[in-house]
């Protein structure tokens, strides 16, 4: 008994200390507030068609501008490497240095040759006009003059012969010299001082690739390929003038890449195994920062959609069945779901081909506090990152997004 007499005296103590709470739910509501507490805020921006450039994503490899291979043009042994592995060079810059010796000692032997040519030139010459001058004397027969002049002729061309083969020692003794033959970056010797290289050999001494400037080779599908061309016949794309096109790449730290490049041409077959065509852009590359063989993703804008419609990403929802769909504020304030069909996701907005019209007001923020057929209250919806509040739209306020 004391216990229970206990519990109720704390029941009363309770009921009393609630009692002055209670009597205030007896006093009037305002009516805003009434609306405010009822009456859910959402986020929406509205549709304005406004010309758009359809950009493509697409898998893509860095490639040299040009690249050459280093190979010795003569024979012999190698006697010192004249370059620091991965430098920049220019054309002709030494590379390594062939033993010269045996090439020195085939030039005088071929420029004694030529003196030899010379010396009996010059006999000939000679001979050639005593006969001539007896000839007209008729001092000898025509038959010795025609001798004297094709003996003439003879050592006139061995003189040439050996003149070739001193130009042709001096080339292989310029030869012993190997240069550079382009500018740009050289990679690894493959060969040291000592090593014994053979004229026109399969492997390479070193390898040099110009990256001032490269290529970024990338595939697209046929396919879309041929989506493109058609919406370009029917006029839901224009085309964009040869040579305006932009191409961009996005590195595989998701950075993109600072300087725009242009592109180039597209293959005119197709790759049997793949379904792809391999199309080519050229980027400037003043820093090294983009290498041979690395991946890109590429960004190429292939079209241009006059009146493009775009909502924010986050504003397009899933159906039960896996249809796109989105959110539409009515001039009553009502929501109501509207079925979309989009095309691509470009720069955080998704790009929407049917369903939307100019003026619809789309619902990107709140969605958690309604549902369709509820009414909202709709306010302009901006950028996290956006100086300030934008400009309210007509009997909206303005709301950042958080």
């Amino acid at each position: 008994m004391p216990r229970i007499n206990s519990r109720l005296t704390s029941v009363a103590l309770l009921i009393a200390g609630l009692s002055p709470l209670l009597g205030g739910c007896n006093e009037p509501v305002t009516a805003e507030a009434s609306i405010s507490a009822v009456i859910p805020e959402v986020s929406v921006v509205t549709v304005v068609p406004k010309p758009h450039a359809m950009v493509h994503e697409l898998p893509g490899r860095i490639a040299p501008l040009r690249v050459a291979e280093v190979r010795p043009r003569v024979s012999g042994i190698i006697t010192e490497r004249l370059f620091k592995q991965g430098s920049e060079v220019k054309a002709g810059d030494p590379l390594y240095q062939i033993d010269p010796k045996p090439f020195e000692v085939e030039l005088r032997a071929a420029e004694a040759a030529l003196a030899k040519a010379n010396a009996i030139f010059e006999q000939a010459s000679l001979q050639a006009k005593r006969i001539q001058q007896l000839t007209a004397r008729h001092a000898t027969s025509e038959v010795e003059n025609e001798k004297a002049i094709a003996a003439l002729r003879q050592a006139e061309a061995d003189v040439a012969g050996r003149k070739a083969d001193v130009a042709r020692a001096r080339l292989h003794l310029d030869y012993t010299t190997i240069r550079a033959p382009i500018d740009g970056v050289v990679g690894a010797a493959q060969v040291t001082e000592g090593a014994l290289v053979v004229q026109n050999d399969a492997a390479s001494l070193a390898t040099v690739q110009q990256l001032d400037t490269i290529y970024a080779d990338f595939t697209q599908s046929v396919s879309q390929l041929n989506s493109l061309r058609r919406a370009f016949e029917s006029g839901d794309l224009e085309r964009i003038a040869p040579g305006a096109a932009k191409v961009r790449l996005v590195l595989d730290d998701e950075a993109l890449y600072p300087l725009p490049g242009k592109f180039l041409f597209s293959e005119a077959k197709v790759d049997a195994s793949t379904g792809q065509v391999t199309l080519r852009g050229e980027f400037p590359n003043p820093k090294r920062e983009l290498l041979p063989g690395m991946y890109v993703r590429v960004l190429l804008e292939q079209g241009v959609d006059s009146d493009a419609i775009a909502v924010p990403q986050q504003a397009v929802q899933r159906d039960a069945g896996g249809g796109s769909e989105v959110f539409v504020v009515k001039d009553d304030g009502r929501v109501i779901v509207r079925p979309v069909r989009t095309a691509s996701v470009q720069d955080g907005q998704s790009m929407v081909s049917h369903g939307l019209k100019a003026g619809d007001r789309v619902v990107v923020e709140g969605f958690q506090k309604f549902t369709a057929g509820d009414k909202v209250r709709a306010v302009m919806w901006a950028e996290a990152d956006a100086s300030g509040a934008a400009g309210a739209l007509p009997g909206e306020t303005a709301s950042v997004r958080r």
